[in-house]
């Protein structure tokens, strides 16, 4: 068996098994061990699983899985939080680099919050419109954040069917083969606006979403009234903060800083793995 320290951590609501993984145990291609610590009533619980390893370019790489298994790109409130722990752990200090599939962040402790510096977004469409099995015609931006996004604005967030839309939205055909992240936008005021968003690998609203934030403060900026530094406002109440320099419609240093909080600390016993990772915790 394998035993290892984890911590149970969540951002703005957006909660993650972390696992301090520097000297390589975790068995790795293992989704199902994954799937069942992340599922709830019967695992820890959680919308996303984190290890921290060695990195030959940053201060430390971070592996991101959805609850499902699958590994991700990356995570904002995933990186914020990991950072937190990073710094704990004497991993890195105040200032660090992190090593993600999505490039190379940047994060500054601050007191309680973590500054988060993310690439500038890429694949940016706007004024997209997919049509749904129910014959309605939904107006979108998309952009990629880290990871895929879709962002509409509502003028009623309250009443938003992020739930049905969302699905719906985020396995529609336009975003094969892996679908996309989806986002629900109002804006409030000129440097507030709020968001619920449907996560891909969660199949479900989530509290908070930090790269979908980020993707819907930018959307807002570029097509209303909205303009950074940008308060949002999440599902869980808490409030993160987006800023950025637009510059003839481009988007330059990004930030996001929010809240990181420590749950519990535990450890977890795994089977050693010698096929393939099929086993289970």
């Amino acid at each position: 068996m394998i035993h290892m320290p984890f911590w149970k951590m969540h951002g703005a609501g957006n909660d993650f098994i972390l696992v301090d993984d520097r000297n390589l145990q975790f068995p790795d291609h293992n989704a199902p061990a994954i799937e069942t610590l992340c599922r709830r009533r019967t695992g820890i619980g959680s919308e996303g699983f984190i290890l921290i390893q060695p990195s030959t370019t940053a201060h430390f790489r971070m592996r991101f899985f959805n609850p499902d298994g699958h590994e991700a790109d990356m995570c904002g409130n995933g990186a914020r939080c990991v950072a937190r722990l990073a710094h704990d752990l004497g991993v890195a200090e105040g200032t660090m680099i992190i090593e993600t599939k999505a490039g190379t962040l940047s994060a500054q402790i601050q007191g309680d919050s973590v500054v988060l510096s993310l690439p500038e977004p890429t694949g940016y469409q706007s004024g997209q419109l997919i049509s749904l099995p129910s014959g309605e015609s939904i107006s979108y931006t998309f952009l990629n954040t880290g990871v895929p996004h879709a962002v509409v604005l509502t003028d009623n967030i309250d009443s938003a069917p992020v739930a049905d839309l969302g699905k719906a939205i985020r396995r529609h055909a336009a975003f094969e083969p892996d679908g996309t992240n989806v986002n629900f936008v109002s804006v409030e005021e000129m440097h507030r606006i709020r968001v619920r968003t449907y996560e891909r690998g969660v199949e479900a609203e989530t509290m908070a979403c930090g790269t979908g934030i980020v993707a819907s403060a930018v959307t807002a900026a570029m097509h209303t009234q909205a303009a950074p530094p940008i308060s949002v406002l999440a599902a869980s109440g808490d409030t993160l903060i987006v800023n950025f320099d637009l510059k003839n419609g481009t988007i330059h240093n990004i930030t996001l800083t929010g809240p990181t909080v420590h749950v519990y600390s535990a450890e977890l016993t795994l089977p050693m793995m010698s096929n393939g990772g099929k086993g289970e915790p």
